[in-house]
């Protein structure tokens, strides 16, 4: 049977075959030409595009991967086997921009406890992890664990804070930081909109106090004019305050996302919950807060990205977190004018760990989007 034969072929209703979309209306010739071509002035943008990529990816390739170095003694030695990148430099210090002056024989703590916390975040971040229920238990003690891992006691050497350092010290402010701030955001947001004056006051004041001040005279505050308010003699731990300091300033911002969405919610939803007889907290907890949170996770998504960013700042108050390493590490007369290596090297590990924050707001808000009409 020819082609026009099947064509003109009769079927029973709800039996045609399905055909092919015709030509350009779906698949990728379809996006091309929606989106890069479909105007004049796309074609145009679309074409100076291309050629700014042409013009930087190929020498940005050669210089970081074709023409780099790899393994070298010290500088001199990069410029003679390759005029590109000398990734040498990082290969050599990559321990120690990792652990930075940790106790080598105790290495096996730290990574240990970034195992386990990526064991804690998955039973918080999919609901479908088997045996969650076990796995949120877990993840509420994990502080705990965390906290005698890398300090020891109880059988374990104990390691002074002033060691942390590189990788590792961004990551216990910055995950101290987002794991705190949050609860305590939305405490002050709910503070902030309560009956209660006294409670209402002193959110407001809180919340705008550490909003108005900036990040850096706050860490000031930190390291240096709080002992002046302290007990002469005694002594408070120099990362201690900084992750106070640091949870205290995100809770902040944290309390005006939370209360943006608090806001987002109908008057409606209120007083259903008081026609079913729920509490305040109930009401809050089971109705009010759910919604809230959804319509905020791009806010507190961006917040905690900006205070992951905002762990390179403790570099002013003499901690040595990767770039603090980084830049320490340019003074080595065997490596100095390696700049662009370093800071490039900081840039993508940033890159990668706000990337994926990012992506799995894309995804909660995927997941739990309800399908209201745009």
């Amino acid at each position: 049977m020819t082609t026009q034969d099947q064509a003109v072929q009769s079927y029973a209703p709800g039996e045609h075959p399905d055909l092919p979309a015709p030509m350009l209306t779906s698949g990728p010739l379809f996006w091309i030409k929606e989106n890069l071509f479909s105007s004049w002035l796309n074609v145009v943008l679309t074409v100076l595009t291309m050629l700014l990529l042409w013009a930087v990816i190929p020498p940005l390739l050669s210089w970081a991967f074709v023409d780099s170095v790899f393994t070298a003694a010290d500088r001199n030695e990069c410029r003679e086997l390759g005029s590109g990148a000398c990734w040498a430099f990082i290969s050599e210090r990559f321990t120690f921009f990792i652990y930075a002056f940790y106790p080598a024989g105790e290495r096996w703590r730290v990574n240990l406890a970034f195992i386990l916390m990526i064991l804690a975040l998955v039973p918080l971040l999919y609901d479908k992890t088997p045996y969650r229920k076990y796995g949120l238990i877990y993840a509420c003690f994990f502080p705990v664990l965390a906290y005698w891992l890398l300090l020891g006691g109880f059988g374990l050497k104990e390691v002074e804070t002033h060691t942390f350092g590189g990788v590792m010290l961004n990551l216990v402010i910055g995950v101290t930081g987002i794991a705190c701030s949050l609860p305590i955001g939305i405490l002050l947001a709910l503070g902030r909109q309560s009956n209660m004056p006294v409670v209402r006051m002193l959110c407001v004041v809180f919340i705008e106090f550490f909003r108005g001040v900036p990040l850096i005279t706050i860490l000031f505050v930190a390291s240096t004019m709080l002992s002046y308010f302290l007990p002469p003699g005694s002594e408070f731990d120099l990362l201690l305050r900084v992750l106070i300091m640091v949870t205290l300033f995100s809770a902040a911002y944290m309390a005006e996302v939370v209360r943006g969405g608090l806001q987002a919610i109908p008057k409606g939803q209120y007083e259903a919950s008081d026609s079913m007889g729920l509490k305040y907290w109930q009401s809050m907890r089971l109705i009010v807060l759910p919604q809230a949170l959804k319509i905020s996770i791009p806010g507190i998504v961006n917040t905690f990205i900006g205070l992951f960013k905002d762990t390179t700042l403790v570099l002013i108050i003499g901690l040595l977190d990767l770039l603090g390493l980084g830049r320490s590490a340019l003074a080595d007369s065997k490596w100095n004018g390696l700049s662009t290596e370093i800071y490039m090297s900081v840039a993508i590990f940033f890159f990668i760990c706000c990337f994926g924050m990012s992506r799995y707001s894309l995804y909660l808000e995927r997941k739990l989007e309800t399908g209201h009409a745009r």
